[in-house]
């Protein structure tokens, strides 16, 4: 008989909001409600920030300062968890601490496409930098809402199955 297989403690998937800017915090609340995950909420307190009154919802105030939150983001994210940001640079340190990430417009940043998002995002800086006028964002669209939605319920749901899944092995070079 073959033995069962072996099962891993479910690790609790947690939600990290970069949250002074979020356009889509109500949505995460929703996904988090239904999923029953804990959600973050990390900002510098800039812009005021009302959760709703729930036991898996917290405010993270963090000090003044240019990266403050993606500073506390990064240094407390871990395996089996997501952030929520528009911030390519936060986004890729999310991605090398084993963590997922997603954009407010429901862009699934992964190890493949970071780094050409890193290098279009410092193209344009030089660009701006340089006097070109290079635009904003289009607005948020109902799609960009539906995309979200759905993209971070699947990302939750593999997140849960990353912390629950046994670590990955250290690799070692042969010598």
């Amino acid at each position: 008989a073959r033995p069962a297989p072996r099962r891993y403690p479910a690790a609790m998937t947690t939600i990290h909001v970069d949250g002074d800017a979020c356009p889509v915090r109500e949505e995460v609340y929703r996904v988090a409600f239904r999923l029953g995950v804990k959600v973050i909420v990390v900002g510098n307190g800039a812009r005021p920030v009302r959760l709703p009154d729930h036991p898996d919802l917290r405010l993270q105030i963090v000090p003044d300062g240019a990266d403050a939150a993606d500073d506390w983001i990064a240094e407390h994210i871990t395996r089996g968890d997501v952030c929520v940001t528009q911030d390519i640079p936060l986004a890729a340190r999310c991605l090398e601490k084993g963590a997922r990430a997603l954009s407010p417009r429901g862009h699934v940043w992964t190890a493949e496409n970071i780094g050409g998002a890193l290098a279009g995002r410092a193209v344009n800086q030089a660009r701006r930098e340089a006097g070109a006028i290079t635009g904003g964002p289009a607005p948020k669209s109902g799609a960009d809402r539906s995309r979200f939605l759905s993209a971070l319920d699947t990302m939750v749901r593999a997140a849960q199955r990353d912390g629950a899944a046994p670590p990955p092995r250290a690799w070692v070079p042969f010598e």
